[in-house]
């Protein structure tokens, strides 16, 4: 089995996203013997926004391309690569201004490569990174679970599902800013949910 962590947080070893992802890798990996496991920083090892040149890049055939093109894709190709060799994904995902992180929005624009990671066919757009399992730890300063307010949780449903990827659990840990407290219940809850995790979809 093939286990790639995605970390985002800016936060380097101080983000508690990268402790809850490091804890669900760890029990997926404790249940899956011989488990493999790739961890990716996006912050650290970021891949390039997805611009003009890298759209021309893109588009242009592989034996076609100058040596810039082909340089251009190699960051977004391996990140394909790694994503079609896993069997689990286990994203580490803190809520920046309501969004994600602007580095896993350029991790997720270097996946979504149409004919590779998904087609469109005649009844519509096909997701092809299926059979794979994604744990989401989402962190946030707030509490915005189950409202409007909440847009993580949807945009990667969305997303994640278009590419193919449908069998998606989140963990939450939320209200971090909200008082030394709070924090820790809200650390002690993602604990306990994680501990709870199925994973027997995970078993290779």
């Amino acid at each position: 089995m093939n286990i790639l962590q995605l970390n985002s947080s800016a936060r380097g070893e101080a983000s508690e996203s990268t402790r809850l992802a490091n804890r669900i890798t760890e029990r997926v990996a404790a249940a899956n013997a011989g488990a493999k496991v790739t961890v990716h920083d996006v912050v650290r090892n970021p891949i390039p926004t997805l611009d003009e040149a890298a759209l021309q890049a893109i588009f242009t055939p592989a034996e076609q391309r100058s040596a810039e093109q082909a340089a251009r894709v190699v960051p977004a190709d391996a990140a394909i690569a790694a994503v079609q060799a896993a069997d689990v994904l286990v994203l580490a995902v803190p809520m920046y201004n309501f969004g994600v992180p602007a580095q896993l929005k350029n991790w997720i624009d270097a996946i979504a490569r149409a004919g590779v990671t998904f087609r469109y066919t005649a009844t519509g757009p096909e997701g092809l990174l299926k059979g794979k399992k994604v744990f989401v730890a989402l962190t946030r300063g707030g509490k915005y679970r189950d409202t409007p307010a909440d847009s993580l949780v949807p945009y990667l449903r969305t997303t994640l599902g278009f590419l193919g990827m449908t069998d998606v659990q989140f963990v939450y840990a939320e209200g971090l800013n909200m008082g030394a407290e709070v924090a820790q219940a809200a650390l002690q809850a993602a604990e306990a949910e994680i501990a709870a995790l199925e994973l027997a979809a995970a078993v290779a």
